[in-house]
């Protein structure tokens, strides 16, 4: 019997679009009360959906790309307003294919994140409950932070969609193109005058967490914070490395993970080094010899010499010296007391920690609620330790399912490596994805990667990618309009 002939579905989501974008636009223009501009938001919509699904893979990597250059209007919501796009495409992407009998691609994985993500809906549950630390008045903040983490979910189930119509190798390639814009606005920064550029791309103009940096001083790209941009362009060192040994000739990736490094080192970020050493080491483990230990010593030797060649940067290496941490003889009391008045942005850490774990142990259970972190604090200000966000805010329970997370992460790209041909460029990728990963939770050390939503999309997306058949054989006609809602059948993948 032949298949069944379904109707365009992307014609008639744009005829319901329009037809829902004209009843509006007459109630709007007999009551008066929306503007003549949002009239034309429906027919956007219609036509943003139309694209979507003539052009998914298209779309999906242009959204990612363009995600990178949103941080700056995060005063407009523009990032949350793109997650929850996202998520909405997602999920009527799913009940599509629900609706037509079409298998969703999916891995093993994939089901791990969201059992993960439900369990962490309890804590926004229990808040109004009474359950927590907090009352249900912090409920907003719970549920803003819960979809944030649902958004990451989603990507790595959208981006799995993408299996079979784009090659790894081209979705990395396209992914590249998300460095491009803040690489050349951290470009602009080095290069003009903080007063030439619009104070949203100077980081120093507005609230700098209330440490004491001159603006301009730091360069941030466009994400939104100098250490954001650190551990974004960690993960594309990482990533440019794996370009580099797997491309011939490798000149030209070569050329571009120096200006990332040069990029790097201007953020002037202290636990980007530790994150940077993490990930060398890490690199050059697998196949250690001379040459590679010492290519590795000598490359954080030059950034470590750049990054001390300016007087912020030798100041920021010396402050080390006025902290426990580098010098043994100085008691924790005496670093806390000194975090009130010296500037020192590793002191001032020592005295948010202690605070905040004090405050976790009213609530050492569950803690007090998703993303409520700010509102434990007496100024107001993130913890700047993962570690600590994840026990105030979850309490034991969730500090071991953060934990959870870190080495489950771990364990599936081990898998990956171990499921890949020897010396492959799946094998190498994830090996590199490895890398960057351990790289991670030392940075979590002294910052606040949780929050770093950029990166984290990045991240799930690669992850995604790595459990691909890298040797499927497909069409050579690469994004192009594709039958996505086809009624040929595509299998559900598990790995």
């Amino acid at each position: 019997m032949a298949s069944p002939k379904f109707p365009p579905i992307g014609l008639y989501l744009t005829v319901f679009g329009t037809l829902v974008g004209v009843v509006l636009g007459a109630m709007g223009t007999a009551i008066g009360i929306i503007q003549p501009i949002l009239l034309a938001l429906p027919f956007v919509a219609a036509g943003g959906l139309y694209c979507f699904f003539t052009y998914f893979e298209v779309s999906i990597l242009g959204l990612l790309i363009v995600r990178t250059s949103l941080d700056v209007f995060s005063a407009q919501q523009m990032p949350a307003l793109w997650a929850l796009a996202m998520i909405a495409l997602t999920l009527l992407y799913v009940l599509v294919r629900l609706l037509i009998h079409q298998p969703l691609q999916v891995d093993g994985f994939w089901w791990f994140l969201l059992a993960w993500l439900v369990i962490q809906g309890l804590w926004v549950i229990l808040l109004p409950l009474g359950g927590l630390g907090f009352d249900g008045s912090f409920l907003p903040s719970a549920i803003r932070e819960w979809v944030r983490l649902f958004s990451w979910v989603m990507i790595y189930l959208l981006v799995m969609q993408l299996k079979g119509r784009v090659t790894p190798q081209q979705a990395i390639a396209c992914l590249f193109l998300g460095l491009v814009i803040p690489a050349f606005v951290a470009i602009l920064q080095l290069a003009l005058p903080p007063s030439v550029l619009p104070p949203m791309l100077v980081y120093g103009s507005g609230n700098t967490d209330g440490l004491p940096f001159e603006a301009g001083s730091r360069i941030n790209g466009t994400l939104g914070h100098p250490n954001t941009f650190t551990t974004f362009l960690v993960l594309f060192l990482g990533l440019t490395y794996w370009k580099q040994q797997e491309s011939n000739p490798r000149w030209p990736w070569a050329i571009a993970l120096a200006v990332i490094a040069f990029l790097f080192v201007n953020t002037k970020s202290l636990f980007g080094l530790m994150m940077l050493a993490t990930l060398i080491l890490a690199l050059i483990a697998p196949k250690l010899s001379l040459p590679s230990l010492l290519g590795g010593i000598v490359g954080f030797g030059l950034i470590i010499a750049l990054f001390g060649s300016t007087e912020f940067g030798q100041e920021r290496l010396g402050s080390l010296g006025e902290t426990p941490l580098g010098n043994p003889d100085m008691e924790l009391w005496r670093a806390i007391l000194l975090a009130q008045g010296d500037g020192n942005s590793f002191n001032w850490r020592l005295a948010q920690w202690t605070y905040l774990i004090k405050q976790w142990q009213d609530y050492p259970l569950l803690g007090f609620g998703l993303g409520t972190n700010k509102y434990i604090s007496a100024n107001g200000l993130e913890p700047h330790n993962d570690y600590v966000r994840a026990l105030v805010e979850g309490g034991v329970v969730g500090f071991v399912f953060f934990l959870l997370l870190l080495l489950s992460t771990i364990a599936r790209l081990i898998w990956l490596i171990r499921a890949a041909p020897a010396g492959t460029a799946q094998r190498n990728f994830c090996f590199t994805l490895l890398a960057i990963w351990l790289s991670i939770p030392v940075g979590m050390i002294t910052e606040n990667i949780w929050t770093h939503t950029s990166l984290f999309l990045y991240w799930w997306t690669m992850v995604a990618i790595a459990g691909w058949d890298w040797d499927e054989k497909r069409s050579p006609n690469s994004l192009v309009p594709s039958p996505t809602l086809s009624p040929k059948p595509h299998p559900v993948y598990f790995s």
